[in-house]
């Protein structure tokens, strides 16, 4: 498959200081096991998959998955209780599939908290996030993983450039993302298309540093990818063809997310900051966010 790559123009500037990503306020991170399995590689790449109730999905999409990727990989499927439809699913896979394995989000419900309970758990330098729906294409996989490998902090996976395409799904709700990421592209020179997909790959080092903000749905895709802008750090995208889901009904709440996006929409458009400027910002936000629930 030809992966045809678009990369912003602009070079990293300064690291962001230590003390300054050390502001974000987390909870307390759990102990996740560290050692691999006895002869087998470090994994190149952690691939992320939150799931609610995916039972009747999660074993297709992690037949292509492991079938597609050809990189040492770890597989992740993040859910929000033990007690998920998909977790007795993934425990028989995991009789044949050693990489995999499921974590039980204590962050917080929803797809936001089980995608940064994952990253947070992910043991390489490059996380891929992507969807239990079997909705993504996981031959791009390698690709993205590669790209980050070079230098992108941000590797997305694109509809809606040349070879791209998506088939199925709402109609509204691909023509906001369509016209989202094409001018973000156009104006914020944002360097992808496809600012809203969260099939993305990242530089983990980045995501830890920057932190993640978002807490509800699936905006953590256009947050990174806005973050990584300001910062005038690398973003990639190759081409990826999505597939409506077959079974179940999607978690997408377009209306109630919306207003999620269009925050981060508008944010790529400011000026230039360096890393430790977005963990100081991040934190501001995370502890005002805090006190306002208390």
């Amino acid at each position: 498959m030809t992966t045809e790559m678009t990369e912003t123009a602009e070079a990293a500037l300064a690291p962001a200081p230590d003390e300054a990503a050390a502001l974000l306020p987390r909870p307390a991170l759990p102990v996740f096991p560290r050692r691999l399995d006895r002869g087998r590689p470090t994994p190149r790449v952690s691939i992320v998959i939150p799931a609610y109730n995916e039972s009747g999905n999660i074993v297709p999409a992690l037949d292509r998955i492991f079938e597609g990727v050809l990189l040492p990989a770890e597989v992740l499927v993040v859910v929000d209780s033990p007690e998920d439809s998909t977790v007795p699913v993934v425990e028989e896979y995991q009789r044949i599939e050693p990489r995999l394995r499921w974590l039980h989000n204590t962050y917080g419900r929803g797809p936001a908290n089980a995608i940064r309970y994952g990253i947070d758990a992910a043991r390489s330098k490059v996380a891929v996030v992507t969807m239990a729906d079997g909705c993504d294409d996981p031959q791009q996989i390698d690709d993205l993983v590669r790209l980050v490998e070079r230098g992108v902090a941000v590797a997305a996976a694109s509809r809606y450039m040349p070879g791209g395409a998506q088939v199925g799904g709402p109609l509204l709700k691909g023509i906001l993302s369509s016209l989202a990421g094409r001018s973000l592209r156009i104006f914020a020179r944002i360097g992808t298309r496809d600012a809203t997909n969260s099939y993305k790959a990242y530089s983990t080092d980045f995501v830890r540093q920057v932190g993640i903000e978002s807490r509800a749905g699936f905006e953590i895709g256009i947050e990174l990818t806005a973050k990584a802008r300001r910062a005038r750090l690398p973003v990639a995208e190759i081409p990826t063809i999505w597939l409506d889901r077959r079974d179940g009904v999607s978690n997408f709440r377009l209306a109630k997310w919306i207003p999620k996006y269009l925050r981060w929409y508008f944010f790529a458009f400011g000026p230039h900051l360096n890393l430790g400027a977005l963990a100081e910002r991040a934190a501001r936000n995370l502890s005002r966010e805090s006190k306002e629930e208390d």
